[in-house]
């Protein structure tokens, strides 16, 4: 099943649930502090699907709930954004990443092998790669696609493919690497092959029923299909 995992040219990977695990509250701290200072709203985004999502779409879910509108959203969007970043950085000490288990051999491997690495994430980018520092995962990847100019997951993986084909040419092949059926649902859409690992808050089985390419407990199976 995992033969040809290392096939691609390319691998652009989700950050949270399948590069790492976050904890200590900046990012989702930084939600609430973004939304008291551009809307005065003393909310949560608790409640809204978090996991798959992207982190403008959580914002405009809870605007709906809380009554705005998408144009709301839109007014405020570059300040509510840059805050969100601002409060992040200004926290960054309290965040905790857990790297995911063999993520550090995975990526290792695939840079020894001569891949290119790349990230597809629904954070906002200067979030993104505070996490990515964090777990000292960094200096892996050599650039992202986030959700501060692609709203939706299938555009930010057609965002990662097309800096994957400017950096390699237009027949460069790219697989992504994700936790969530939203990735699954997403490389689908744009035509991509998907290895779905169940890091993040889906078991393997639930994975399984959204017909991945591969799916896997963790990547600790596709280092050990490598060796």
């Amino acid at each position: 099943m995992l033969s040809n995992w290392i096939d691609a040219d390319a691998y652009l990977f989700d950050i949270d649930g399948t590069l790492l695990n976050a904890y200590g509250g900046a990012h989702y701290n930084a939600f609430h502090s973004a939304l008291r200072h551009s809307f005065n709203l003393n909310c949560k985004i608790d409640g809204v699907p978090l996991h798959g999502n992207t982190d403008i779409g959580i914002l405009r879910a809870v605007l709906r709930r809380e009554g705005l509108t998408d144009a709301d959203f839109d007014k405020h969007r570059a300040s509510l954004l840059e805050h969100m970043c601002e409060q992040v950085e200004l926290n960054r000490a309290q965040i905790r990443a857990e790297v995911c288990p063999a993520i550090t051999e995975l990526v290792a491997l695939l840079s020894e092998q001569g891949k290119l690495l790349g990230i597809a994430s629904g954070n906002l980018a200067k979030i993104g790669w505070m996490k990515l520092e964090a777990a000292g995962l960094r200096d892996y990847f050599s650039f992202g696609a986030f959700a501060d100019q692609c709203e939706t997951r299938e555009d930010i993986f057609r965002s990662g493919v097309a800096e994957v084909k400017r950096r390699l040419g237009p027949t460069a092949t790219v697989c992504i690497v994700g936790d969530t059926p939203a990735d699954i649902e997403a490389a689908k859409a744009t035509g991509l092959p998907i290895v779905a690992v169940a890091t993040g808050i889906y078991s393997r089985e639930q994975l399984q029923q959204c017909e991945p390419d591969v799916s896997v407990a963790s990547c600790q199976e596709i280092v050990n299909s490598a060796r």
